[in-house]
């Protein structure tokens, strides 16, 4: 970052720090640098070129000021599907008077210290002109993700108070998935199973470090030496992975069908059948399978085998098939068949299903998924059904993100960490994504069907539009659309919906697929099919799978250990790091903050690091803590950039509260056949009425920032021991005196009030979740005022 003055501009007018980057303009990058100015205590973001390197001359081409009408985002990021965890750059949108630009920043340390003082700069431009906003994250509240990987639910006391936290459910995996991976040594995201308390001196210090670990303990064993040797035996295969392996094109059928809850009525041939050669593997995915009762909440379904024989009775008849799975949650159901020949080439096979309809958990919509590696290269199909209507596209980019971020595989060994869409070679996705037309008038859409003027439509398909704007399945491929829009018929019939309602035609249902080697053959709707209100769709896909040459294996795998043999005799690894001690401030309920620092293996030895637990301890990390990434592997003279992330959920925001515990921890970074590094992690929490207890609650008249933190410690003991007298039928008798408490909490009746007086006829209340964006309005409004009006929709209040 510089901190010296732009060159050209006026006594009265400095900046205060600059930033490099780029400006992105018609798709094109233009590199620019940001200068915070100050003039006369005004402030403004310039943005200026450079015209001559050398000489460092700038030209200023656009300045906007820092007033109310100053808006700084981040965009979301979709780290989940992006194969390089290291790549740093962040994109921010900035408004302001007649200013609308989009930069790319390095997402460094530099760049967070520039941003952090424009929202200082920017909040304090508020509170002078008298202007009630309600601080936020400088970078946007879509920039608050734990990226890509799932979390364990721990139910911690904050369950208890009953807030539904959408967020941090989106990082949660289903209820087994948290059973599986409770014992996980070195999973992604690793939870504390300690009783998080204020850490005292047998712990360690600020400043000093734990006075025992499990290091030696670990380092001696003989199972840990085999695995850590055998882990970068697996690193160095997977470098010189090109030695070894060919590519061999297979067949994918790809199918995608909403049956509208009808069951089969006729032969699926047109569909499966349709093509001269038999695919390799059927993928195949079903939508509104069973719109009954039963099947919604008892998970039962008579439809799951009735489509299950349907399809097996129209697979290929030229090839005998196998099924690999079958997963089904409500109604979506993905089943994979691949030909008997392959079938000894599959392994590692798993299932799994995330729901994000109402309350955003259930199963009406979200995805189904099935992996497996077939030979070498490993798969990930996902079927989903995303939510419907025109206008809610974003509702759509949302469970798309919920479902990337919560779908999770465990590993085929009890050690190895969970495997998320992402970490995929190929992944495919197909289903009734939803996605519709700009378009309002349905004869408009129609007419241009019938001048079969398709391309004019796709420029208004919603898909596309979010595809481009990196919304949503940014990384995705699709192939060009050449057929009918599949959505809506009249049931069994080609007639477009004649109803009421008469929906505007749409390429609701599509595949889409990512990954190298991946060729697509033919992409089709099958209008013989007229069971459902929707058309089958099918993609034909030529994948290139990697096929292990075994003699060449062999050679390389030899290589490896004799070299590997030789280094080991002569050199131990070792590690640098950029920094050890780090500080979070003002943290705040289901707000992320970041901190950065970078490792380099200054050893002569490739190595394997990983954060471990500290002795007694089941988990490297105190919950509301976690380091991405939390292990791997470097190469000499590599580096990897460590992100330290702090996120106060409902399962961590109690202990908080109440001061049992403190943002305060430290973690242990082991390097195998190495020593261990401490880092201390200290900081200070802002308290949040969200996750403290009602009788809390109800004793506190005013809010709970302005309540002396031990003031909250007294009234919580205060509600212990008035627990323990009502167990005894003692009565207190409080009427007339100032503890008398509140009947309920006043946050409780802010909230109920507003939601009677503003959402009494509001439709799906209670089932459409919230816009985390104004729940971190309404944490901030309850936390530090008791506010006139609430901010936020009436779905994000309830």
């Amino acid at each position: 970052m510089d901190n010296t003055a732009e060159s050209g501009k006026g006594v009265a007018e400095k900046s205060t720090i600059a930033v490099k980057g780029s400006e992105l303009k018609d798709g094109q990058k233009v590199p620019i640098v940001l200068y915070l100015n100050e003039n006369n205590g005004d402030y403004n973001l310039s943005i200026s070129t450079i015209l001559e390197e050398n000489a460092g001359t700038i030209s200023c081409q656009t300045v906007i000021p820092i007033n109310n009408q100053f808006r700084i985002i981040q965009e979301a990021e979709e780290a989940l599907l992006i194969d390089d965890p290291f790549t740093r750059l962040c994109r921010i949108h900035v408004q302001g008077d007649q200013a609308n630009c989009n930069f790319e920043l390095p997402d460094d340390e530099f760049c967070l210290n520039f941003l952090t003082e424009v929202k200082r700069i920017q909040q304090a431009t508020f509170k002078n002109t008298g202007v009630d906003k309600v601080t936020m994250d400088p970078f946007g509240i879509e920039s608050a993700n734990w990226p890509q990987i799932g979390m364990p639910n721990s139910k911690g006391s904050g369950a208890e108070f009953g807030f539904d936290d959408d967020f941090i459910d989106v990082l949660n995996l289903e209820k087994k998935n948290q059973q599986n991976q409770a014992g996980s040594k070195v999973a992604p995201v690793a939870v504390s199973s300690r009783t998080n308390k204020p850490l005292t001196e047998k712990d360690g210090s600020r400043n000093g470090q734990p006075r025992v670990s499990n290091t030696m303990r670990k380092l001696f064993e003989p199972s840990n030496q085999s695995l850590a040797r055998e882990g970068l035996i697996k690193h160095c295969l997977a470098k010189r992975e090109k030695d070894f392996v060919d590519f061999q094109d297979f067949r994918f059928f790809v199918g995608t069908w909403n049956v509208n809850g009808q069951s089969p009525d006729c032969s699926l041939d047109p569909w499966l059948s349709a093509d001269a050669h038999p695919p390799d593997v059927y993928c195949l995915g079903f939508q509104e399978l069973d719109l009954s009762t039963e099947a919604f909440f008892y998970m039962d379904s008579g439809k799951e085998n009735e489509w299950l024989s349907a399809a097996e009775k129209s697979l290929h008849h030229k090839s005998k098939y196998s099924k690999v799975k079958l997963i089904r949650l409500v109604g979506m159901m993905m089943i994979v068949f691949v030909k008997k020949e392959h079938e000894k080439h599959i392994k590692d096979v798993a299932a799994e299903s995330v729901g994000t309809g109402i309350m955003g958990k259930m199963g009406n919509k979200g995805g189904v998924a099935v992996r497996f590696v077939f030979h070498h290269t490993s798969f990930c199909i996902v079927n989903s059904h995303l939510a419907a209507h025109v206008e809610d596209f974003e509702r759509r980019n949302q469970d798309y993100k919920d479902i990337c971020a919560r779908m999770s595989f465990q590993g085929s060994e009890h050690n190895q960490p969970s495997i998320n869409i992402s970490k995929h070679d190929v992944v495919l996705w197909l289903g009734d994504l939803n996605y519709r037309l700009c378009l309002p008038d349905a004869s408009e859409v129609k007419a241009l069907i019938e001048k079969q003027d398709l391309r004019k439509l796709l420029e208004f398909d919603q898909l596309n539009i979010q595809r481009v704007t990196k919304k949503a399945f940014a990384d995705f491929n699709e192939g060009e659309i050449h057929f009918r829009p599949t959505y809506k018929y009249d049931t069994k019939s080609d007639r477009w919906d004649s109803s009421g309602k008469c929906r505007v035609p749409a390429w609701c249902d599509r595949v889409l697929w990512r990954g190298e080697s991946v060729q697509q053959k033919c992409y089709r709707s099958h209008m013989e099919l007229r069971t459902s209100d929707h058309k089958p769709v099918s993609s034909l896909l030529d994948i290139g799978v990697k096929i292990v040459d075994e003699r060449r294996y062999k050679k390389v795998f030899e290589d490896i250990v004799r070299v590997m043999d030789r280094m080991e005799n002569e050199f131990l690894p070792s590690l640098s790091l950029s920094g050890r001690d780090f500080t979070f401030e003002d943290v705040k309920f289901r707000q992320l903050q970041k901190k950065w620092f970078q490792i380099t293996n200054d050893g002569q030895v490739p190595c394997h690091f990983s954060f471990i637990p500290k002795l007694n301890d089941s988990h490297y990390s105190k919950q509301w803590l976690r380091a991405e990434p939390c292990e791997g592997y470097l190469e000499p003279d590599e580096s990897v950039d460590i992100a330290l992330e702090v996120y106060v959920s409902k399962g961590s925001v109690t202990l908080l509260n109440s001061a049992e515990d403190k943002i305060e921890d430290i973690l242990v970074l082991h390097l195998d056949r190495g020593k261990d590094y401490f880092l201390t992690i200290g900081g200070n929490y802002l308290p949040s009425c969200f996750g403290t207890s009602l009788d809390t609650l109800c004793r506190m008249k005013k809010p709970i920032r302005d309540v002396p933190i031990t003031k909250l410690i007294d009234l919580d003991d205060d509600c212990l021991f008035t627990k323990e007298k009502s167990r005894l039928d003692l009565v207190v008798d409080n009427i007339g005196t100032d503890k008398q408490p509140l009947q309920i909490p006043k946050e409780i009746w802010l909230l109920v009030d507003h939601l009677f007086k503003n959402a009494s006829h509001q439709e799906d209340l209670f089932q459409t979740p919230g816009m985390q964006e104004e729940l971190q309005q309404i944490f901030d409004s309850l936390d530090t005022s008791i506010p006139q009006t609430i901010p936020g929709s009436n779905h994000s209040v309830a």
